[in-house]
């Protein structure tokens, strides 16, 4: 499989050298040449394959050529080895909860996935030693910290934005140690992405250091969201229902991975963008214009993002066309109040505790699901509500237990180096 980059179709590499470089040259997302389509045999023997076996064959065709059959299965074996559980919330509404992984955020299946993947290349190569260079506006730093954590010859760089992600999220950046270093930026996440992408075009940084990026920008962190849509679909099958996935989106990396899924051919009826007030894409749903808004704080952290990087790979999933993009998503943006009564609505009804993140997204299916009753939707739940522990519990008035992993994080030492300026992460990343 080939890949190229977005801004310049004549920019073409392999999967392996897309996953160490991060970004193309010009700056531009890499993408795949082709979205490769499954056969009908495959949907219909879904329910007799394992998840592994399943996940494999959904994964194959984007790693070909780079990593062989048998080590991709592996890969995947030890990138999915826990649950993706859909939870019934009411009669036609269920929640898909992804956080039952080692930090307990979806962003551990494609972490994990490009952790090993780069283990793998780097272990085959006799290329300098990788610093994987990553923003964070909540989860993805925990998430690539705990899947690159020891990995040989890997080095990792978070930025994160200072006051702006909860205590367990930063718990979980600053108390590993070893290869993982935390940034501390005084600004927002599009100031953190902005800088991680500006390192990779500085050829004073790039001539010393081999530079990747773990965002959902790189393809080895991006593409292998697109198997937790399978694994709901194959749980959710026997309904024979139209099935609509509504999602929490910042960075839009989750969603764009599910709408790969479809292009193969996984029967997803619609896909429902929920943001809260930092609103790019629902906005250009109503106007047909795209614009960038500067980031307003929320209580759905994670989600601050003004001008989130992978929606130009869903423009081109849907061909650069308008009304085709329309055609397969809605846009919705809550504001925090809203988001705190959905989240008490979800308690009362349902006895379910839902973090910010996947409430935002409820109401967003609530709202489409109102005008297509006939469709069964799913919502996903990204993060458990434990790292939001402070928002959830005021709102819900009721205490969240602590699992282990988390409990002793906070008997750990934080470190992180304090950032103000692009000045001063070059100045660190050269010493």
């Amino acid at each position: 499989m080939q890949y190229y980059s977005l801004t310049n179709p004549l920019e073409k590499t392999n999967f392996a050298t897309a996953v160490v470089n991060g970004i193309a040259p010009d700056r531009g997302l890499y993408f795949p040449e082709s979205i490769p389509k499954l056969p009908a045999e495959f949907f219909a023997s879904m329910e007799h394959m394992t998840v592994h076996e399943m996940a494999t064959q959904a994964m194959l065709a984007y790693v070909e050529g780079d990593i062989p059959s048998a080590v991709l299965e592996r890969i995947i074996q030890n990138a999915l080895d826990f649950d993706f559980p859909v939870v019934p919330i009411d009669e036609n509404i269920g929640s898909l909860e992804l956080f039952h992984g080692p930090t307990l955020a979806f962003k551990d299946v494609g972490a994990r996935f490009m952790a090993q993947s780069l283990g793998y290349f780097n272990a085959n190569s006799s290329n300098q030693k990788v610093t994987v260079l990553v923003a964070t506006s909540g989860d993805t730093g925990g998430a690539v910290a705990n899947g690159f954590l020891g990995v040989e010859g890997i080095e990792v760089v978070i930025l994160y934005p200072k006051g702006k992600v909860s205590k367990v999220q930063e718990l979980q950046l600053t108390t590993l140690g070893q290869n993982i270093t935390a940034l501390e930026i005084d600004g927002v996440f599009d100031d953190c992405q902005d800088m991680v992408k500006t390192a990779f075009l500085d050829k004073d940084i790039t001539s010393i250091r081999k530079l990747t990026s773990a965002n959902s920008i790189n393809v080895a962190r991006w593409l292998p969201q697109m198997l937790y849509y399978f694994i709901a679909y194959r749980s959710l099958a026997h309904r024979k229902q139209p099935l609509v996935f509504s999602v929490p989106s910042g960075n839009f990396g989750n969603i764009c991975a599910g709408m790969m899924a479809q292009q193969m051919g996984l029967p997803i009826d619609h896909f429902i963008a929920c943001t809260n007030v930092n609103d790019a894409v629902p906005a250009y749903l109503e106007t047909g214009i795209y614009k960038a808004v500067t980031t307003t704080p929320t209580i759905s952290n994670a989600m601050d993002v003004g001008d989130p990087s992978n929606f130009v790979r869903i423009q081109k999933i849907y061909g650069n066309q308008f009304d085709n993009l329309k055609s397969h998503l809605t846009g919705y943006r809550f504001t925090d109040s809203a988001t705190r009564s959905a989240m008490k609505k979800i308690y009362a009804n349902a006895g379910y505790i839902a973090d910010p993140h996947g409430a935002v997204g409820y109401l967003g299916l609530n709202h489409y699901l109102d005008n297509h009753p006939n469709k069964y939707g799913v919502f996903l739940e990204t993060a458990h509500p434990v790292k939001f522990l402070n928002t959830v519990e005021e709102i819900l008035n009721t205490k969240v237990e602590l699992p282990s992993r988390i409990q002793s994080l906070f008997s750990k030492e934080q470190k992180s180096v304090s950032v103000t300026n692009y000045a001063d992460l070059k100045a660190y990343l050269l010493a």
